[in-house]
């Protein structure tokens, strides 16, 4: 075999069912199958690129056929608690998360709000959980007058700051979040503290692509093993930010899911080998957040017109992953994520065939098998499936 790249493509939030255990979780999430509901709102979703490598195998999905598919396809079940991306990232890469991460459904305590009401010289506005979208709406005036940072949180393990760009410089709101995430430690450990600037005036504020998150990191993984080996690691999107920059040899910032596909496609222009690893956030944040499923099934649909593009930048022997870290149906009740499989394709050129991956146990499996492409040590859960891939491919094809 030649040189080894692997070109690892994260969905983020476009689930494929509930799980097992959603009914744990909420009425929402049982109910909950974001890619069925999302292509029923538009009466048949158009991916007959996604279709080509298996989608429509998995479950059915209105307007996916499943028809002689020649890609590896399956869906993953989370084994970690919780339905957030923390969890279904460092999930893929071996870490299993065997107890909630703290969240706040009354808002963040005096031990935590405190110590950064000291740092920051000025009382927090808010401190609840939250929209996003209508908390900038509601405090963003007085936010205005008073340079007052709104801290809010959701259902997730997130310590959310929002500061208008004009009143508080973006450098200045990712200091704050700096010193929230060195205090939030111990039993207080969320997640990921999130810095969410926006511009505009009141009635009309819009949040600016300058978001950066702060995660927790979880020790050493497939990806530090396989940069270790000297291979390059190139994060795109949030997925710098998500590993707090472990194992992450590169990381390049994207502005939204179209920018964040021409960015993959420059790096696989000027990286020949290694991961490059890219998060497309908008179906999240844009459209399951804000109970879009037309939005969401139009990005799913722009996303797929941009896989040929894709397809034609994986050479012999390299391996195209794409997955997805969570659900956020958008048609349940409530605005939060959802806890459900995910999807899980692969496809390398010269495979004659599809293959079921079947379901799998944990998002981990993921992690197995890149760390037996790259030769490394695996990681302590998961199970590979590179030889299902193998199988399929024809005699020399890059193998």
């Amino acid at each position: 075999m030649g040189k080894r790249r692997w070109i690892w493509i994260v969905l983020d939030s476009v689930g494929i069912g509930a799980a097992p255990d959603a009914a744990q979780y909420g009425p929402g999430d049982a109910q909950s199958h974001t890619l069925r509901h999302i292509a029923e709102a538009v009466g048949g979703l158009k991916a007959p690129h996604l279709a080509s490598l298996g989608l429509g195998c998995i479950s059915a999905i209105p307007g996916v056929a499943c028809d002689r598919p020649m890609g590896a396809y399956g869906r993953m079940r989370e084994r970690s608690w919780g339905k957030d991306t923390t969890n279904g990232h460092w999930e893929f890469v071996g870490v299993v998360l065997d107890k909630p991460l703290p969240v706040y459904p009354n808002g963040f305590p005096p031990e935590v709000m405190e110590p950064f009401e000291r740092y920051v010289g000025k009382p927090a506005l808010c401190n609840r959980p939250a929209s996003g979208t209508e908390v900038i709406q509601a405090f963003g005036p007085e936010h205005e007058r008073t340079g007052r940072p709104i801290v809010y949180t959701s259902a997730d393990s997130v310590f959310q700051v929002a500061a208008h760009e004009d009143v508080v410089p973006v450098e200045v709101l990712y200091d704050w979040c700096r010193f929230a995430r060195s205090i939030l430690t111990g039993p207080h450990a969320v997640g990921r503290v999130i810095a969410r600037p926006f511009t505009g005036r009141p009635g009309h504020y819009q949040r600016t692509h300058r978001r950066k998150d702060f995660s927790l990191t979880f020790g050493e993984t497939v990806l530090n093993r396989i940069a270790d080996k000297g291979y390059p690691v190139a994060g795109i999107g949030k997925i710098a930010d998500i590993y707090g920059g472990s194992g992450i040899t590169e990381a390049v910032h994207t502005e939204n899911n179209m920018d964040g596909v021409d960015r993959l496609l420059a790096q696989l222009k000027r990286q020949d080998e290694g991961v490059v690893y890219v998060n497309l956030v908008d179906f999240d944040m844009l459209y399951g957040h804000r109970n879009d499923p037309i939005g969401f099934a139009r990005a799913v649909e722009a996303f797929d017109a941009r896989m040929p593009e894709i397809l034609s930048m994986v050479g012999p022997g390299e391996i195209l992953c794409i997955v997805a870290d969570h659900g956020c149906d958008p048609t349940t009740e409530g605005t939060d994520h959802t806890r459900e499989w995910v999807p899980w394709l692969m496809w390398t050129p010269g495979m004659r065939h599809g293959v079921h991956l079947g379901d799998r146990d944990t998002f981990a499996d993921v992690g197995a098998t890149l760390a037996e492409y790259f030769e490394v040590a695996p990681p302590s859960v998961g199970r590979s499936a590179l030889a299902e891939v193998r199988s399929a491919v024809e005699d020399g094809a890059g193998w």
